[in-house]
């Protein structure tokens, strides 16, 4: 059995388990497939057997080939799908109880993973092969799983307000600037949201698992804060971006000091400009370079520019020093080879000395004629 954990219960969680449960079965089954009826697949129940599907859960079974049987409701159906409650139970009584400490689903959902590839070495019952065995030959009966992708996410196309902001299943998340007036489109997942404008990524966020919740992302109204900073210190953005760990105690810093020194708009447009480095430079290195900044005296954002680009400087030299060392074949001079195999050269040395006649100057003695006419003799 393939698990998921999602943020939300709706027909994208429950579309997406599908798509990850056949892809690590990789297959999917040619019997039948039996289901409770979960609202995000069955819209009405109409007889003992008969159900309205939903339209997108009719396009997904059309795509993948699955054959679906469903329950009886109530308790008249609960000995159809008793095996299935029961290794829900025992699953979240092993694994889930008590319940784990995460920083993510994505996380959570890794764990599930390695408990699901433990379980194959299980046994059940008195049975005299595993989880993995039976499943090894079961696995060559499924069928192939199709080459065309099926979107599981649930698509709007929402207007951003005049706040930076679109309403998605009444919560807000917020955009770039830029885009305010202008449509959009989103693609809700289980666990998150993609904005595009047109079929550029634009913005992404984290699904709010509650109703009435707002998502900020501090980096989309940065354009704005440049022409008004004053709205910076009380944003809800900046609150956001403090609890999750993006706007460092190291901003906090910086921007206390550059405002003590240029003054509150200023000090704070310094600051939007230090953050718009998050979009070109990595988090580490710009925290690196706000912090060897404020610790030399230095309060402008081009120093904070420079020092960042040093950290990363840095790390990619250490990153190649401490690489694998390739053995390079070394290059053998053409001329040297030839010389090695040449005989030994017995012969001796040649010598230059006659040519060093050359080098002396013959003067003649004083009274040998020269041919030359002094000017006081002639005529």
């Amino acid at each position: 059995m393939q698990r998921s954990i999602f943020a939300s219960e709706g027909q994208e969680a429950f579309l997406e388990g599908h798509v990850h449960a056949l892809r690590v079965l990789g297959g999917v089954p040619t019997g039948k497939v039996r289901y409770d009826n979960l609202r995000s697949a069955v819209s009405r129940v109409l007889g003992f057997r008969d159900r309205r599907e939903s339209e997108r859960w009719v396009a997904f079974r059309s795509h993948y080939g699955l054959e679906a049987f469903y329950c009886q409701p109530g308790k008249e159906g609960a000995h159809e799908k008793g095996g299935v409650e029961g290794e829900v139970g025992r699953f979240r009584r092993n694994h889930l109880v008590p319940v784990p400490e995460v920083d993510s689903l994505a996380e959570l959902n890794t764990q599930v993973e390695r408990w699901d590839l433990e379980d194959d070495d299980r046994r059940i019952g008195s049975r005299p092969h595993t989880v993995g065995e039976h499943f090894a030959v079961e696995q060559p009966l499924l069928r192939a799983l199709p080459e065309e992708h099926f979107e599981t996410a649930r698509p709007f196309s929402p207007r951003v307000d005049r706040y930076g902001q679109i309403s998605i299943r009444m919560n807000r998340y917020s955009v770039p600037v830029r885009l305010i007036g202008r449509q959009v489109r989103v693609l809700l997942h289980a666990s998150e949201l993609v904005i595009y404008e047109g079929r550029t990524e634009v913005a992404r966020h984290e699904r709010l698992a509650t109703r009435g919740g707002i998502r900020l992302e501090l980096d989309h109204y940065l354009e704005a804060l440049l022409r008004k900073p004053g709205a910076l210190p009380g944003a809800t953005a900046l609150e956001q971006a403090r609890a999750a760990g993006r706007f460092t105690p190291v901003h906090d810093a910086w921007w206390a000091a550059v405002r003590k020194i240029h003054g509150d708009a200023a000090g704070t447009r310094a600051l939007v400009e230090v953050l718009l480095l998050h979009r070109t430079m990595t988090h580490e290195h710009v925290v690196a370079g706000i912090a060897a900044a404020l610790q030399a005296g230095a309060m402008t954002s081009d120093v904070v520019a420079v020092e960042a680009r040093k950290a990363a400087q840095a790390d990619t030299a250490s990153a190649v020093d401490q690489g694998p060392k390739q053995n390079f074949p070394q290059v053998t001079s053409l001329t040297e080879r030839r010389l090695a195999a040449l005989p030994p050269d017995t012969r001796p040395l040649p010598s230059v000395a006659a040519y060093d006649l050359l080098l002396r100057r013959h003067r003649p003695p004083p009274d040998e004629p020269t041919g030359l006419v002094r000017k006081e003799e002639l005529p």
